[in-house]
């Protein structure tokens, strides 16, 4: 697989190609091994034009910042389902039962898991995705 260089006639190509990744899992250090690659590769007699290394700094900055806006935003949204969810305790629901039909009961605890949190109401595990609303 070739990889051109931004900015360069020249191009820069892995060693192995069954280690290329794709374009979305592209990271910090991809981007900054393609640029010294640039810069290594240049013609001396025709440098790369300032304001285009500079563009292109602001861009890795700018997607620097916004993947950990993202991140960020997505801890307080876990954040703020698990706390919705501890404020069931105590309080009847209504929700769809493993089996498809609809039940209701007090939730009596919440266990927190990988997929979400999952309340205990009377015998049974139901996970927050399955609530249908709050009655009590």
């Amino acid at each position: 697989m070739t990889v051109p260089s931004v900015g360069s006639s020249t191009a820069a190509t892995p060693t192995d190609p069954s280690s290329a990744m794709p374009m979305d899992q592209l990271g910090g250090d991809t981007f900054l091994k393609l640029m010294v690659a640039q810069l290594r590769n240049q013609d001396p007699m025709n440098p790369t034009d300032s304001t285009q290394f500079l563009a292109q700094t602001a861009q890795f900055t700018t997607v620097e910042k916004l993947t950990s806006m993202a991140a960020q935003t997505t801890q307080a949204l876990t954040l703020q389902r698990d706390l919705g969810a501890a404020g069931m305790v105590g309080r009847t629901v209504s929700y769809t039962a493993t089996d498809g039909s609809q039940a209701q009961g007090a939730v009596a605890s919440v266990r927190f898991t990988d997929t979400g949190p999952v309340l205990e109401v009377g015998s049974d595990e139901v996970p927050l995705d399955s609530v249908l609303g709050v009655i009590a």
